[in-house]
């Protein structure tokens, strides 16, 4: 079976995962999957991720990340650009989600940065998705 948004599939497991209070999640790989997971990492949502390859299209290992009491740390994930509808912005316009304290992921044509980074290298894109 095909997936039409594999982003969309990997923020459903993320958010799945995070409300069991699942350790880890297994999402399938792709480029932009990659991206985002790494966006996740450096913004400090996610312990980690390690790319596991086989003889098709392989997967992704996602640590997921609590608090010292086990609280989530994210709290809502949010696909925003759709298939049917994309969202794209210009530098000034990337939204700040929660005056700074949640990110928004942004394909651009230096790779998936977060919005902290499009506004240091002022660059623009598709917004993929917001996380708080």
């Amino acid at each position: 079976m095909s997936i039409s948004d594999p982003i969309a599939d990997m923020l459903t497991r993320i958010r799945n995962a995070t409300r069991n209070r699942s350790k880890s999640v297994v999402v399938l790989n792709n480029k932009v999957c990659r991206g985002v997971a790494g966006v996740l990492e450096s913004e400090g949502y996610i312990n980690g991720f390690e790319v596991v390859e086989d003889n098709k299209q392989g997967t992704i290992h996602i640590d997921l990340k609590y608090g010292p009491r086990g609280e989530v740390l994210i709290h809502e994930i949010k696909r925003l650009s759709k298939p049917g509808c994309r969202v794209y912005r210009k530098v000034g316009e990337i939204p700040q989600p929660l005056q700074g304290l949640g990110i928004s992921v942004v394909s651009t044509s230096k790779g998936v940065l977060s919005d902290r980074m499009c506004r240091e290298e002022k660059i623009g894109g598709e917004l993929l998705c917001s996380v708080l």
